[in-house]
């Protein structure tokens, strides 16, 4: 599978303890209105580890202590120049308390219970891999942000 070349590199954060997963709704900016992972743009100067941690902080307060690397995705939107990779991270364990920021609302959901229609359409077709513990690499293409044109899977 060949990738684009990024133009921006971000984190996704599921802290995931089976058969809970918890997810936060975006309260402002893109992806408003939407339950997702935490997770965000990759300052420059900062590792891809070191912005994991700086987000979940910034958006719910917990502090990530064990985590491993899931995915790797790219996202492009029709008629846009920019290219979203997108690091996917399973977090085992974390430390501090759970809060609402501004930006997000978590909320603990069990797996059989996701809000699908408030959630990316790309979700349906990756969390199944994530929630049976496999690496994987895709792409997928948008037209706007709620009708996929073409998506790509692969386990690694």
């Amino acid at each position: 599978m060949k990738h684009p070349k990024p133009t921006k590199i971000t984190t996704l954060c599921l802290v995931y303890q089976h058969p809970k997963i918890l997810l936060g709704l975006k309260k402002r900016g893109f992806g408003e209105g939407r339950w997702n992972g935490y997770g965000g743009k990759v300052d420059p100067g900062e590792t891809i580890k070191e912005s994991l941690v700086r987000e979940m902080q910034e958006e719910c307060g917990l502090t990530p202590t064990k985590f491993e690397k899931r995915a790797t995705m790219y996202f492009e939107f029709k008629g846009y120049p920019e290219i979203i990779e997108v690091n996917v991270f399973a977090i085992d364990e974390f430390e501090g308390e759970l809060i609402e920021t501004e930006e997000m609302k978590p909320k603990w959901f069990d797996i059989d219970g996701l809000p699908w229609k408030d959630m990316w359409p790309d979700d349906l077709h990756w969390y199944p891999l994530f929630f049976a513990g496999k690496k994987f690499k895709g792409n997928f293409l948008f037209d706007g942000q709620d009708k996929i044109i073409r998506h790509e899977l692969e386990e690694i």
